[in-house]
């Protein structure tokens, strides 16, 4: 006998500020003011209720039949419902973490401490909470797609960005985790098991797909790499004609493990000239892909003379293949000719992953967790000392968040009501 296939159910919870416990509690007894104080709260944040597909507007909000609210430890959750399409909203006070027994503030300290680099296991003893629980929460949080939290927050779609895969393992297997940055924003943060352009075609096809749903023109004019060829093919097939840069200090970084047998001296001051190199091609105000190209070769050539022809050939070689990326770092001035920032994003990662040793389950919700780690690299305040001490990374690149309590803008903005 067929059986038909369960119809999925969709998120249409919307977290609500009302301020404190009192006030919630008053406008429960009055259904007319507990809708007209959700209606404004939503105009405050300037979002949009997520309607069925079928709803052609023109309707309103109001507050669901008596017999199916939702009682939650002898709280009651009520819920809104479209008068046209008939949609239901669940309707979760500040106070209230959604499937969640444990308390907001100790959800909020686990959180930050994890944040912080601290174990779950430890965050779990220093707030007598189960590890798993802490786990769940952050995957609850990456449940919802970067890309759709930071548009919310205001922030438009990036057409240049930083794009790099971070190594780590799942027990005794090397994993990666292909990530996009713009400025001091985690825009994908996916997880993959091999390194192929297949493999990374699909983590980075997530973010193409995402941010055409919300911008169907959306293009791409610039992305720097550190030249990985599966990174180079998969980002051609995404984004057809995008310009792919090479980044610098990458460059000057492997340059000494192209050098052998020489004394550390001198490998060291080839180096600091092909720093003087580079840096000088970028101060050039004209003809500078031209001047790159010149310089570039007497270099290898210098190198050949320096330490020996087998060392020069070998630089040559590897010039003559990633000379192209670097030419197109200096014919747009605005792409970015370091990954600093990205680098940045993956030791933040690091420092959670490194306290887990890796991931502990080849079959598990890595990417939800790692999408929720990336909400808390978005949106957790920078501390005190930190040049944009106070600021999130949202707000530092000009986007907007609900409220000054980054805790319950976590809450609003990974909520699934809101379109």
């Amino acid at each position: 006998m067929s059986t038909a296939a369960k119809q999925t159910r969709e998120n249409r919870t919307i977290t609500v500020d009302f301020r404190d416990d009192a006030t919630y509690v008053q406008l429960l007894g009055n259904g007319k003011a507990f809708v007209e104080f959700v209606c404004a709260f939503l105009l405050s944040l300037g979002f949009q209720l997520a309607h069925k597909a079928t709803c052609r507007g023109g309707g309103c909000l109001t507050r669901h039949s008596h017999y199916v609210r939702v009682r939650l430890g002898g709280l009651t959750i009520w819920r809104g419902q479209c008068t046209t399409c008939r949609a239901v909203f669940t309707v979760l006070p500040h106070f209230v973490l959604r499937y969640r027994q444990m308390r907001p503030d100790v959800a909020r300290d686990a959180l930050l401490a994890t944040h912080g680099g601290l174990s779950l296991e430890l965050c779990a003893v220093l707030y007598h909470i189960s590890p798993m629980a802490l786990y769940r929460l952050i995957c609850a949080l990456g449940h919802q797609s970067l890309v759709t939290v930071l548009i919310r927050c205001g922030l438009p779609l990036p057409v240049y960005f930083l794009a790099d895969e971070k190594h780590s393992r799942c027990l005794t297997d090397k994993v990666y985790l292909p990530t996009i940055v713009c400025g001091r924003v985690l825009w994908h943060l996916g997880y993959v098991e091999e390194a192929s352009a297949v493999a990374f075609t699909q983590s980075y096809g997530e973010f193409q797909r995402t941010a055409s749903q919300q911008e169907p023109s959306y293009r791409v004019k610039g992305v720097l790499t550190d030249g990985f060829d599966s990174t180079t093919k998969s980002l051609r097939a995404l984004f057809p004609g995008v310009r792919l840069g090479n980044c610098f200090r990458h460059a000057l970084n492997k340059l000494p493990g192209k050098l052998t047998a020489i004394p550390s001296s001198v490998r060291k001051t080839l180096r600091s000239q092909f720093h003087t190199l580079l840096h000088r091609a970028r101060q050039r105000k004209g003809l500078r892909v031209f001047a790159l190209g010149q310089r570039l070769r007497r270099f290898a050539e210098h190198i050949a003379t320096t330490a020996g022809a087998v060392n020069g050939e070998r630089v040559r070689r590897w010039i003559q293949e990633k000379k192209a990326g670097w030419y197109e770092v200096l014919a747009d001035p605005q792409m970015a000719v370091t990954s600093t920032l990205l680098d940045q994003a993956h030791n933040t990662i690091e420092r959670k992953l490194f306290a887990m040793k890796g991931f502990h389950h080849p079959k598990g919700s890595q990417e939800a967790f790692l999408r929720g780690l990336a909400h808390l690299y978005n949106l957790v305040p920078y501390q005190r000392r930190a040049k944009h001490a106070g600021q999130c990374g949202v707000e530092v690149e000009g986007g907007r968040v609900p409220i000054p309590d980054w805790f319950l803008n976590l809450q609003i903005l990974t909520s699934g009501g809101f379109r």
